[in-house]
C-alpha cells in the first residue's frame, strides 16, 4: 500500500543513502518521457524539502529541455536489498549552471567533477513510499568510474565541446538549457 508524506523524513533519507543508484523522470508537455539511471557520489538531501543532484555530462540532456517545458521532476529510488522498498519523490527543479551565483557553493558539496554539466536543486513536494516486492535481489559491488574517467581525459574544454556537439537538443529536438 503507497503511502504520502509532505517531506523526506529521518526513515526516508536513511533509505536514499543506502541506495547505490536512483532513476530521474521528466516530460515536457509532448515528446517523450525520459527516465535515466543516476550514480556516483551525485546526491545530497539538504533538507526535508530539498535534495541536489550533479548532473555529469552525458549522451543526451533531455532533463534541461523538459524542465524548460515543464517544470516537474520525479526521482526514485528502490531497494535490491533485504528491504522491499520504492520511494519516490515529486517536485520542482531549478537548473544551476557554472557561473551561476551558487554554482560554486552547490558544486563544493561534492568531490571535484570536471564533466559536471549542471546542478538540479529539487523542491520536494510529496515523497511517496510503496512496496518493492517486485523488485529483484541484486548486488552493485562496486560504482563504474568510466564517465569520470572520460571526463578527467577530456578536460573541461572538451567537454564544453562535447556539449555543442551533442548535448544542445533533445531527441525530439527541442532545445536544451545549454550554456
Amino acid at each position: 500500500m503507497a503511502k504520502q508524506f509532505d517531506q523526506i523524513e529521518d526513515d526516508h533519507l536513511s533509505f536514499i543513502e543506502e541506495q547505490a543508484i536512483f532513476f530521474t523522470g521528466t516530460a515536457g508537455p509532448e515528446g517523450r518521457v525520459n527516465v535515466s539511471p543516476k550514480g556516483m557520489d551525485s546526491l545530497r538531501v539538504l533538507g526535508p524539502n530539498r535534495i541536489v543532484w550533479l548532473n555529469w555530462t552525458g549522451s543526451g540532456n533531455e532533463t534541461a529541455a523538459h524542465l524548460m517545458q515543464a517544470n516537474r521532476i520525479t526521482l526514485m529510488w528502490c531497494s535490491f536489498g533485504k528491504r522491499p522498498l520504492i520511494l519516490r519523490t515529486y517536485g520542482t527543479a531549478r537548473t544551476v549552471h557554472e557561473g551561476d551565483a551558487d554554482w560554486d557553493d552547490l558544486l563544493g558539496l561534492f568531490d571535484p567533477a570536471p564533466g559536471a554539466r549542471q546542478i538540479y536543486d529539487v523542491t520536494v513536494d510529496l515523497v511517496q513510499t510503496s512496496c518493492g516486492y517486485a523488485v529483484p535481489y541484486m548486488e552493485a559491488p562496486r560504482e563504474r568510474d568510466t564517465l569520470k574517467k572520460w571526463a578527467d581525459r577530456q578536460g573541461r574544454d572538451a567537454v564544453r565541446d562535447y556539449w555543442t556537439e551533442r548535448n544542445t537538443r533533445t531527441i525530439d529536438g527541442a532545445p536544451t538549457d545549454f550554456k
